[in-house]
């Protein structure tokens, strides 16, 4: 399976930011002819202005983003995992990957289960439950009998999501992010290898980089690929761009052969 990962600086320009999104997208097919394209957290639209989110929020299935990810899918031939976009449901917000098939329908939706509610250590706080309401379920999805699991960026920190993805059969696990930099200069790496190692998964993490929020806060980026063993098998630079990698399912099954620690659990 080849896969594509799109890194991002997307600010509070919706329309701006779905150009930048497609042109992403668009040289990445191009130069990697990619079986799967995913996006960061929050792609269409990125800033702390709660008015400026809800006028941005779409309903599902309707919205400019979420035509736009059909519209790539069936152009491209590929799966598009789109990040995560901002759901409104009634009087609520939701933090949602879509994804959607060549064909342009869409076979996951997946809302975010763990909210953001943090100081970071330079004095920034973030406050996700205070905008968004919490997902409920977890959720898979299959590409050509792959099963790939959803999960969104503080999800990282939540192993028994990860655990349960494992036993729902994942052999992959997206993670788009939008990581702030002050943890994650000292966590991304870490976290995402972890998750890699004990879930015997490739782990897809696109993320979102730079300043955003009128030069106020700051993501990570370093968007990567690791392997089950933990070793990272692409990664991006510090710039908006894309990584390509092409995931090996004969050496996902060798070192969980090596190591079977699905049949070791016991709990």
């Amino acid at each position: 399976m080849k896969v594509a990962l799109i890194q991002m600086n997307s600010q509070d320009d919706k329309g701006a930011n779905l150009k930048a999104a497609e042109a992403l997208v668009d040289a990445a097919v191009a130069e990697a002819r990619p079986d799967l394209v995913a996006l960061p957290e929050m792609f269409p639209y990125l800033a702390m202005d709660d008015d400026g989110r809800r006028r941005a929020a779409e309903t599902i299935p309707d919205g400019e983003a979420l035509a736009l990810l059909k519209d790539l899918a069936v152009r491209h031939g590929t799966y598009v995992h789109g990040g995560s976009i901002l759901e409104a449901d009634g009087n609520r917000m939701f933090n949602t990957t879509v994804v959607i098939d060549p064909k342009g329908r869409q076979i996951a939706r997946y809302r975010k289960l763990h909210l953001f509610d943090v100081t970071t250590p330079d004095g920034k706080e973030y406050r996700e439950s205070e905008t968004f309401s919490r997902g409920e379920e977890v959720v898979d999805f299959a590409i050509d009998g792959i099963t790939v699991g959803c999960s969104v960026c503080y999800d990282l920190r939540f192993p028994e999501l990860y655990q349960a993805l494992a036993k729902k059969g994942a052999s992959v696990i997206v993670v788009p992010a939008a990581f702030t930099m002050q943890t994650g200069k000292d966590h991304w790496e870490i976290l995402l290898r972890a998750r890699a190692i004990e879930t015997q998964c490739y782990v897809l993490a696109p993320a979102q980089w730079g300043w955003f929020a009128n030069g106020t806060r700051a993501s990570w980026g370093h968007s990567m690929v690791v392997d089950p063993w933990g070793h990272i098998v692409a990664q991006s630079q510090d710039k908006v761009g894309f990584v390509t990698a092409t995931l090996d399912f004969d050496y996902l099954d060798s070192v969980r052969a090596a190591i079977p620690v699905a049949d070791h659990k016991a709990l």
